[in-house]
């Protein structure tokens, strides 16, 4: 440990962001670097605990506490302060492939699992390990690493997400010849099209570490969609292994009357509408469009917030986020202790902008849609919606139970649904 009082001298500290009336003009990432004596400083916070809980990640109560990746995370911390940025860059990469990607889009569970956190805010860490990576592409230190020698083995990779990425990026480290079937025109799924240029940018992030993989030896195929023009049979024929990696892309639905309706929309087809349009040239062809629409988000979670991020970008004239679940404390509550995911009341970046533009948190909680409204050529014109309450039984289900005389119709000619997968 190189500085045992640096969790008392500095506080914590991030980088600052594009204003949010700014940000919203244009597609760039908004985050702004720290220079390196900050950034020392926040690596010297890290306080060389007796038992670490921010590098092993683990399930408590249902949530992600710690490290998925089981990242080395004090050892990095330290050699950042010590200002040895190779040999921090080294012990990312011992167990994370891609940091430059967790360390823009990762919601931290390693922060709300820091030691620190208990009675002060938790290390940086999420912006330490992205300082890292891209410290590391900037002095030239990320080169290709291809095996030394094959086995002779070959894998078909489905699908080119992070999980099929990162499949391939080992396999191919063993030395077997990988080949990733993407059905999408560009490698990257959900890392491509499914998170908005804003929080991961297609050129400058994803399609570098693609071309990285490439320079390795990892060949993609696009537009090869398995089942359908690639015939899963003949790659089983002509490979020794496949490993299917296509995520979680069967969407939540909303079984409420007038779903029909033109204008509701899944928040993925969404937010792939969007960014294909960006990468095409010209963001304002997207299928699906916000300028001069009244928006309603249905869902809370990070891929709601990109929905109110890149609505916000389109130009709506108005948002609501609707979140089913109540409003969070701003501490921790009692029942949420250290180390547990911190259930705690922020705003995103997506809530920033609207409450810029918009004055107030688009939030309403315990709110969910009773009812879509149209007119009669079937566009979607408003909606209904109620409070809840949730009801405990004995059986220990918890469910949501409409609040009588709690209806309000919004305006609305865009709905996107953001309420989670049910699976591949």
């Amino acid at each position: 440990m190189g500085k045992p009082t640096g969790f008392i001298e500095y506080l914590r500290e991030l980088p600052l962001d594009r204003s949010p009336t700014e940000r919203v003009k244009d597609w760039r990432e908004f985050h702004h670097h720290m220079d390196e004596k900050r950034l020392r400083q926040q690596g010297a916070r890290c306080m060389d605990c007796g038992v670490p809980f921010c590098h092993t990640g683990r399930l408590i109560n249902g949530a992600a506490s710690g490290c998925p990746v089981n990242n080395l995370i004090p050892e990095w911390n330290d050699l950042v302060y010590r200002g040895l940025w190779r040999e921090a860059l080294e012990r990312l990469h011992r167990t994370n492939n891609f940091p430059e990607f967790t360390g823009r889009v990762c919601p931290a569970p390693c922060e709300g699992s820091c030691v620190l956190g208990i009675n002060a805010p938790p290390v940086t860490i999420k912006n330490i390990e992205n300082e890292i990576i891209e410290r590391g592409f900037a002095e030239g230190w990320v080169l290709p690493e291809p095996p030394a020698k094959r086995s002779g083995k070959k894998v078909a990779v489905i699908g080119s997400g992070p999980a099929g990425l990162a499949a391939a990026a080992q396999l191919n480290k063993a030395g077997h010849t990988v080949t990733v079937y993407e059905r999408a025109p560009r490698p990257g799924g959900l890392l491509t099209y499914g998170i908005p240029n804003m929080k991961l940018d297609k050129q400058d992030v994803v399609a570098r570490r693609v071309a990285l993989l490439e320079k390795e030896g990892i060949q993609f195929v696009c537009n090869a969609h398995v089942g359908e023009n690639v015939e899963a049979q003949l790659l089983l024929r002509d490979h020794e292994a496949m490993i299917i990696c296509t995520g979680a892309t069967l969407p939540r639905d909303l079984n409420v009357d007038g779903r029909s309706l033109t204008g509701v929309h899944y928040a993925m087809d969404y937010l792939t509408a969007s960014t294909s349009a960006l990468l095409a040239g010209d963001p304002a062809t997207s299928a699906i469009y916000a300028r001069n629409k009244d928006v309603i988000v249905l869902g809370g979670g990070d891929t709601g917030t990109d929905c109110v991020g890149t609505a916000m970008r389109q130009g709506c004239r108005s948002l609501t986020q609707l979140e089913i679940l109540t409003q969070p404390p701003i501490d921790r509550a009692h029942d949420n202790p250290w180390p547990e995911w911190p259930r705690v009341y922020k705003m995103d970046y997506g809530q920033e902008e609207a409450a810029a533009q918009f004055g107030a948190d688009p939030r309403a909680y315990l709110t969910t849609i009773k009812r879509l409204i149209g007119n009669e050529a079937g566009e979607l014109t408003g909606i209904v919606t109620v409070q809840i309450h949730w009801e405990k039984y004995d059986d220990g289900r918890v469910v949501p139970v409409e609040k009588k005389g709690t209806e309000r119709q919004y305006p609305a000619q865009l709905v996107l649904l953001a309420m989670g997968f049910l699976g591949p």
